[in-house]
């Protein structure tokens, strides 16, 4: 692994993604996830998801 492979690695898994519905909604806009409803935690709709990524990237 090089240098580049860790510098930006925060451990984070991503959950299952669900098999079909009920899909959990979104924290943060209320749309319908990729995830079940079952899933614990901070569920996010792939556009919020990545919106986060993006404020949340590594800059360097």
């Amino acid at each position: 692994m090089s240098d580049e492979d860790t510098y930006c690695a925060t451990g984070a898994t991503t959950p299952p993604a669900a098999g079909g519905p009920p899909y959990a909604e979104c924290v943060l806009c209320r749309k319908p996830t990729e995830y079940p409803k079952s899933q614990k935690g901070i569920t996010l709709c792939p556009v919020c998801e990545w919106q986060e990524a993006q404020r949340s990237a590594c800059s360097g």
